[in-house]
Order: C-alpha cells, then sequence, then structure tokens
C-alpha cells in the first residue's frame, strides 16, 4: 500500500537506497553477532582512539557564529591558506552537497566519478537530480582519455586522492590533466578526506593556479574527531562565496568549532602526526600478513588508514567477513563495488584491534 510519502515524494527517491554508512549498517540491532555490546569497529576508516578535548558550554545559549573565526583561523594557519579560501561544514560529506547544489541545475546538469569511488557523490547528486557520467579508474588511476570526452556534458568533476575504497593516490599529473581539460566547463573536485597519510600529494598549493578546483577537507580520520562531523571546502574566495549562499545559517556549533580550533593547536598537531606515523607502520603489518594468506588473491596498494584486499573467491570472501562479525569485528565488503569482486576493506584500528582480527581469522581458517 503507497504511503503519502512515497506519493508526494520525488519519483526517483521512492526505490533509492540511501548511503549504507558504517554506524547506519548496524544501527537497526538486527547484528547477530555474538559480541554486539563489544564491537570491534574496523568498517569505517575511523582512528582507533579519540584525542581528549574539554569545550567551553557558556556561549551555547546564543547562535553560533556562521563561520567561527577561531576554527576559519586555525585551519588556515594549518593548510597554509587564507581564511577566505576556506569554507567550514558538517563533515566533508556536506562540502560534496553544496558543491552538487551550487553548480548543477536539478534534472540538467550532471556530475563525474570515477568508480570504484566514495558512494556519496552519486547519492548527493541523486538526491538533487543531477544525473551521474562514470568514467571507471583503470589499475586504480584516472583514464584520463575516457574523462576528456565528458568535457562539455557535466559540471562537476568527482576525484578522490587517496581513493576511498581503493586507498591509492592518483598521480599528480592525471589531476593537472584533468583540471586543464575542464577549464572553466567544470568544477573540479580533490577529496582529500585521506591526506594526512600522503601529505606531499595535497593540491592545496594548486588553487592559485586553477579557479575551478575545490578541495575537501576533513577532521574525521588522521584527527581521530569521526564524531565531531568537522570538514572543510578548501577553494578560491569566489567559489566560496557561492557556497556560502547555499549552506545553512548556522552549519558549525560552538562546542564542534571549539574542539576543532584546539585540535589543530600545535601540541594536538604532533599527536596527529604521531598518529599517522603509527598507522602507517601498522598498516604495513597488515598489508605483508595478508599478502601471505593462501585465501588472499590480492592486496591494494594503501596510502591511507584502510587496506583492501581480494579474496580467492566469493565464498572465501563471505567466510573471512562472517567469522570476523561473529566475533564483533566489523569490516566492510566492498563487493558491489564495480571492479571489486570479492573485495573486503579493513580500517587500522589499534594494534591490538588488528591482533585480534588476525587471530580470529586464522582460528577460523584452521577450524574449516
Amino acid at each position: 500500500m503507497s504511503t503519502i510519502a512515497d506519493k508526494l515524494a520525488r519519483a526517483e527517491l521512492v526505490d533509492m537506497v540511501p548511503y549504507q554508512s558504517a554506524r547506519r549498517l548496524y544501527a537497526s540491532g538486527s547484528d547477530s553477532s555474538s559480541a554486539t555490546s563489544n564491537k570491534i569497529w574496523l568498517n569505517a576508516n575511523e582512528a582507533s582512539g579519540p584525542g581528549i578535548y574539554t569545550i567551553e558550554s557558556s556561549c551555547i545559549n546564543r547562535y553560533p557564529d556562521f563561520q567561527p573565526d577561531n576554527l576559519i583561523n586555525a585551519y588556515s594557519e594549518y593548510a597554509g591558506l587564507s581564511p577566505a579560501n576556506i569554507l567550514a561544514t558538517r563533515g566533508a560529506d556536506e562540502g560534496i552537497e553544496l558543491i552538487i547544489r551550487t553548480f548543477c541545475k536539478a534534472y540538467q546538469d550532471s556530475i563525474l566519478i570515477c568508480p570504484p569511488t566514495y558512494g556519496m557523490y552519486a547519492i548527493s547528486a541523486e538526491n538533487h537530480g543531477a544525473d551521474i557520467m562514470r568514467v571507471p579508474l583503470v589499475d586504480n588511476q584516472l583514464d584520463v582519455e575516457s574523462i576528456r570526452s565528458q568535457v562539455g556534458n557535466v559540471k562537476v568533476v568527482f576525484l578522490c586522492s587517496p581513493g576511498n575504497p581503493t586507498g591509492n593516490v592518483l598521480t599528480t599529473d592525471s589531476i593537472r590533466t584533468v583540471l586543464d581539460m575542464f577549464g572553466d566547463s567544470a568544477i573540479v573536485v580533490v577529496d582529500e578526506a585521506y591526506i594526512e597519510f600522503s601529505p606531499e600529494t595535497s593540491t592545496a598549493s594548486w588553487l592559485k593556479d586553477y579557479p575551478q578546483l575545490v578541495i575537501l577537507r576533513t577532521l574525521s580520520k588522521a584527527f581521530a574527531l569521526a564524531g565531531l562531523r568537522c570538514g572543510f571546502t578548501l577553494a578560491n574566495a569566489d567559489i566560496i562565496t557561492m557556497l556560502s549562499k547555499v549552506i545553512a545559517p548556522y552549519p558549525i556549533s560552538a562546542p564542534v568549532a571549539d574542539i576543532a580550533s584546539k585540535a589543530l593547536a600545535k601540541l594536538a598537531l604532533e599527536q596527529v602526526s604521531i598518529r599517522v606515523q603509527e598507522t602507517v607502520i601498522l598498516r604495513r603489518q597488515l598489508f605483508d600478513w595478508l599478502k601471505d594468506q593462501d585465501w588472499c588473491a590480492k592486496v591494494f596498494n594503501s596510502d591511507a588508514n584502510f587496506i583492501l584486499f581480494r579474496a580467492v573467491d566469493t565464498e572465501t570472501k563471505n567466510f573471512i567477513f562472517d567469522c570476523l562479525r561473529q566475533q564483533g569485528i566489523l569490516i566492510r565488503d566492498q563487493s558491489a563495488q564495480q571492479q571489486l569482486a570479492d573485495c573486503l576493506r579493513i580500517s587500522i584500528g589499534s594494534e591490538r584491534e588488528l591482533s585480534l582480527l588476525k587471530q580470529t581469522i586464522i582460528n577460523a581458517v584452521k577450524e574449516t
């Protein structure tokens, strides 16, 4: 029986499947794991432990500033950009939505994505009524010539580097080529959510040369602040001004601005650096371990805080995923993504968490 929501909603939303975030997948309590109250979350690319921050609560009876000065100035110093080049958002996801809403006319314009890639680009486009052009990666790099064929057909191009779920950076030459080929015909977005794990590949210094470039950043990964929902859109001032017309009037709460500003202070940034170094060490150890397993057909190179690997077949992929889930260890099944049949993704948690993951798999394999 049709509900009033089905009757009155835009037709394309009725059957649309929303983005299945790590928490949304397990929010209903339907998980049959024997360790539901103490899960090990290795499926959302979060940091394994939080930073410790206190907040100033005396101002929460007032609306916050539209773009809090303490936060914008702190990120300006961190990113080496003018405050005029920065827009603080509710995670990088809000930046994706703002870009599409600002530059794509509903039911007329299109975006371009390069799957396998982050799912929210397509979801946000569908929500807005924008069409989606897909140019798949080739060996996890941009198919530049196929992208060239879409010049004039799209308004926004989304590039993810380091990529999610692939994990590797895109070559700087290919990104520059895409920027050059689209010129003033499209906004080119480089999603740098994981850039702290590969900072030398950032495109932030290119903004002065490319007026069409937009960069997405977040505090959810290396900064260990996923629960804070604080991200940044970096762009030339005219684009920031345009996005500011679309964003909500109070996008960043005062407590979020307070904590995020402290996370960008010198001593806190030293802790971020240590966290990144530890993650890289654990990532290499997990990479080497996976390569030695008979049930693992391929391990993808990673410049982020996770590793993608391919099992030898679907039965093995399901076995690995299920044996971990039964012990409350949650990883991400990426096998529905284009080119990623039988692939699973493991976030780099703590040394203890990854040791438990390895031992759980070893024990399960022995029992078969």
